[in-house]
């Protein structure tokens, strides 16, 4: 008998609901810091009401509409596992839906900051073959409350398509190469050696035609 999950496979799952108050205290936070940079310097400057009036019912508007959104952002996100890839979809306005195979994914990485830490929740970031050297992940499976346990189903399914790079991050690694995969790169080498030569002579022709 297979052990409980909560990430069975082949059954849609969605980031924990604390996503959404993440979401907004992020915003909040960064909110006070523009604040604190821009509109008090000019308030301070130019004590007109009127002034802090407009400027205090531009920051309740813009929070309304960052809250309605993230709300609809939340409702459009979930994601899959299958024994040989994952799916995942998001997006409001714009949807974006994705298939990752297992044998592409070379890292996983949990992310968790300091608000993300009180509410109990971490980011699973993950890194695949394409997306190597990126600075964006191609996948992040955000605001998990039990992130270690899906990192380790990843990591299994991922250890269990017999795929992934070596020393990916993920425990895995890829079978060494049988001989018969290995080519020596002979007409390569030779090719290179050609132009090499020829561009000797013509560098020797341009010397001999300056003196």
């Amino acid at each position: 008998m297979a052990p409980e999950t909560h990430f069975p496979l082949s059954k849609p799952f969605k980031p924990d609901p604390a996503f959404v108050t993440w979401f907004i205290v992020d915003f909040i936070l960064f909110g006070i810091l523009i604040i604190a940079c821009t509109v008090l310097p000019v308030l301070m400057s130019s004590p007109d009401v009127l002034i802090a009036m407009l400027l205090l019912f531009g920051i309740i508007v813009v929070f309304a509409i960052f809250a309605y959104w993230t709300k609809l952002y939340y409702e459009s996100m979930w994601y899959e596992l299958h024994e040989d890839e994952m799916r995942w979809k998001r997006g409001v306005w714009f949807r974006t839906t994705g298939i990752v195979p297992y044998n592409r994914i070379t890292n996983l990485d949990l992310k968790q900051g300091p608000v993300m830490r009180w509410l109990n929740i971490s980011t699973l970031s993950i890194q695949t073959a394409g997306y190597s050297g990126q600075a964006v992940p191609e996948i992040r499976i955000e605001a998990i409350e039990h992130a270690e346990e899906l990192r380790e189903l990843v990591r299994s399914l991922v250890r269990k398509s017999g795929s992934g790079a070596q020393n990916d991050g993920t425990g895995t690694s890829a079978p060494a190469p049988s001989p018969a995969d290995v080519q020596p790169a002979t007409g390569s080498m030779s090719t290179n050696l050609l132009m090499l030569d020829e561009l000797k002579k013509i560098r020797l022709l341009l010397e001999q035609q300056n003196k």
